[in-house]
């Protein structure tokens, strides 16, 4: 007999409103190399979800296997609450998906390769394949350059085809490793704010990134990855809000208030031109103030910054990040 409450079809509503949800996934190669290390993950629908880590932290190996290309060695995954690998038939025509730089004919235009890509797809219907492909070109601020052969386009114009092929359907949910990577800074802001555009149309978005910038000006929630294993999950805000911020001393006398700042347990203390920053120490702040006007810093200002999430996920994992955008 099944557990009360249990009595659903599988894969509906066992997940609770998440579009990806994982328990215990692990990817271990043949070498040994732990890829993913029991992976929980919950990805809630309509969220913008930013999968953050450094490069070779797991990212595109987890994405990977939800979008059933290779098999975990252990655990579980269930995308649009279906089990993948083995319901991924079912599952993928519902995704959109960009991994890894997208699978282009070099010799067919930018149109003619989406086209192709429209033709493949059993359900879609010929009839109105030309302004389908006219729509998804235009939405990526392509349809000037569709008549050049793909051969010819930039890293960042593949990356925008690749999003064209992946915007032909409607979609529940939208995968994408690193979708801004090789696009100018303009570029950047167009897709961030396509993405923006998509989830207000009701589809999940799930992006890998490993640039801290693009994860705090488009996602709504977000997980932190390192060397293969989640160190942290939730909305970006409380992410945030969980990590201490930088004390900020302003004054003119920036090597007393450093000297000062290290006796009372401040850490991490670094002088600039008018202000020292550090970790806080553990105490209370009058007292840290006090101190300093008794040793004669002349104090213009002492603040705690609000913690960024920079300082939140690099606390978490111990290491530095990417943050240009």
């Amino acid at each position: 007999m099944g557990e009360p409450g249990n009595d659903a079809p599988e894969g509906e509503g066992r997940d609770g409103g998440d579009v990806i949800r994982t328990r215990g996934l692990t990817k271990r190669y043949r070498g040994g190399q732990l890829a993913v290390d029991r992976l929980d993950l919950a990805v809630p629908a309509g969220s913008v979800f930013g999968f953050l880590g450094p490069n070779g932290s797991g990212k595109t190996t987890t994405i990977r296997m939800l979008m059933g290309l290779i098999e975990p060695t252990a655990g579980s995954a269930h995308v649009l609450g279906q089990p993948v690998p083995r319901a991924a038939r079912r599952v993928l025509p519902q995704v959109g998906a960009l991994i890894e730089g997208p699978a282009l004919y070099g010799f067919l235009s930018g149109r003619d390769n989406l086209l192709r890509l429209d033709a493949a797809d059993p359900t879609a219907d010929p009839r109105t394949r030309g302004t389908r492909v006219a729509a998804a070109l235009d939405r990526v601020g392509l349809t000037a350059a569709a008549g050049k052969k793909a051969r010819a386009y930039s890293l960042g114009m593949k990356q925008r085809l690749g999003l064209a092929a992946a915007l032909l359907r409607p979609r529940r949910l939208l995968v994408l490793d690193e979708p801004t990577n090789g696009l100018d800074p303009q570029g950047m802001r167009e897709i961030r704010a396509l993405v923006r555009e998509l989830a207000s149309d009701g589809t999940t978005v799930f992006l890998s990134s490993h640039l801290l910038d693009e994860i705090e000006q488009v996602c709504t929630h977000a997980a932190v990855m390192a060397q293969g294993r989640l160190i942290t999950q939730g909305a970006v805000a409380d992410l945030a809000a969980g990590a201490r911020g930088r004390l900020v001393v302003t004054t003119p006398d920036t090597g007393d208030a450093a000297r000062v700042l290290k006796e009372q347990g401040a850490a991490d203390v670094t002088a600039e031109e008018d202000r020292v920053t550090a970790d806080p120490p553990d105490r209370d702040l009058a007292e840290v103030t006090a101190a300093l006007v008794t040793a004669g810093v002349r104090v213009r200002g002492l603040t705690v910054e609000r913690a960024s999430l920079e300082d939140a996920f690099v606390a978490l994992t111990g290491e530095g990040f990417d943050v240009a955008g």
